[in-house]
């Protein structure tokens, strides 16, 4: 496993250096153009990532090939060569490239970069979280009026939908509960943080495992607490994902789920 992380670990820099150092583009107005633009400057990192990573794991399939579904049995890729695009498009610091090996529908590596900080974490199953080769693990004391916790939107919501409903009652529930909320960008790297003890907590509704995949293994590996918004271990398919420290999980799920809607 630490020959598959490294040559990860390459991959993933290798196309943080491509990015940081290709032209960036004007980012568009307009969703045709946003989707235009975005595609000229992913294509050719997702590109690179594939002919790196293609033949680590012999059985390995691609997660864009089976329209993101995991299967119930067998290994795939699952990557983002940009998490936090619309940032990166605007120059804005906050994204990451984004690796995981998910076998039986569960991450067993994970490798995210992120080229503006220089700084890489990684874990895989049973053997621990690093950040730039140093363990990292999340938050062992706090309360919750003193936390720092983050959110993400549920990606792609349609409008009226529960997630959004419950994203907006969740967030009103939370703002007066901590210290401060915040939205840094990438959904993988915010889980990251939080497993390293910078921030105390994140959550977000809807379902959106390509983004979660490589942070619920690192944060796992560090000791967070990661479960869906019901408590339960959170599973690729959850319409809801929440990380914390131990210490802080119960406050932030209870805090979360206050006045929750009945469906």
């Amino acid at each position: 496993m630490n020959d598959l992380l490294s040559a990860m670990t390459a991959a993933a820099q290798e196309a943080g250096r491509l990015l940081l150092e290709s032209p960036r583009p004007a980012p568009g107005r307009t969703m045709d153009a946003l989707r235009a633009t975005f595609a000229s400057v992913d294509d050719p990192a997702a590109a690179l990532l594939r002919r790196r990573l293609d033949g680590l794991v012999p059985d390995a399939r691609w997660a864009g090939e089976l329209d993101t579904e995991l299967p119930e049995k067998g290994a795939v890729w699952v990557i983002d060569a940009i998490d936090g695009a619309v940032q990166y498009l605007r120059g804005l610091p906050h994204w990451c490239v984004s690796l995981a090996l998910v076998r039986d529908r569960e991450p067993v590596a994970a490798v995210l970069h992120s080229p503006v900080l220089g700084e890489t974490c990684t874990a895989a199953r049973g053997a621990g979280a690093h950040r730039d080769g140093v363990p990292v693990v999340p938050a062992a004391e706090g309360e919750l009026a003193a936390a720092i916790v983050a959110t993400g939107q549920p990606p792609f919501p349609a409008p009226g939908s529960r997630a959004v409903t419950e994203a907006g009652r969740a967030l009103s529930a939370v703002v007066p509960a901590v210290a401060a909320v915040r939205n840094l960008g990438p959904v993988s790297w915010q889980i990251a943080d939080v497993a390293a003890g910078r921030l105390d907590g994140f959550w977000e509704y809807g379902r959106d495992d390509a983004n979660l995949l490589a942070g619920a293994l690192i944060a796992r590996e560090a000791g967070a607490t990661v479960t869906d918004l019901d408590g339960n271990p959170w599973r690729a398919g959850a319409s809801g994902f929440l990380v914390a420290p131990p210490v802080l999980h119960g406050d932030l799920l209870e805090a979360l789920t206050a006045g929750a809607a009945t469906w």
